[in-house]
């Protein structure tokens, strides 16, 4: 014998229970309370006081060239393949390295770039970018 509907107790609860939620995050509250004054530990120092502006150092850049014939130019100085790996490597022992721009024209064959670059790298040259010309409208 029932007094009403049976409905009430077949549904699914459809409220979430907080209390585990809250006792975590009290938890991690109480931890962070503990451990933030250890990692703010400082020691305090006066440091002096100077008025020198800083010096920005611009890296000087070598300008590669090569033509379509496969004629190479170091910063607009023509150069044997010969003499490329020894100003190749006489620019990569500086104290400051400089950058390397290979600029190629459109015609030259892809061989001789990758040879360029690959002296390169062989000499330890760090930094390398290519040049190129934005497209017209």
């Amino acid at each position: 014998m029932t007094f009403g509907n049976d409905t009430y107790e077949q549904q699914p609860l459809a409220e979430i229970n907080m209390i585990p939620l809250i006792d975590v995050m009290l938890v991690l509250l109480v931890v962070f309370i503990i451990t933030a004054p250890l990692l703010t530990q400082s020691i305090k120092i006066d440091l002096p006081q100077v008025t020198a502006q800083t010096h920005i150092e611009i890296p000087e850049t070598v300008v590669i060239a090569i033509n379509a014939q496969g004629t190479l130019h170091w910063n607009d100085l023509a150069i044997s393949d010969a003499k490329l790996p020894a100003k190749l490597l006489e620019a990569a022992v500086k104290k400051t390295q400089p950058e390397l721009h290979l600029r190629a024209d459109k015609e030259t064959r892809y061989q001789k770039v990758a040879e360029v670059m690959g002296l390169a790298q062989k000499a330890g040259i760090k930094k390398m970018g290519f040049i190129t010309e934005p497209a017209k409208p």
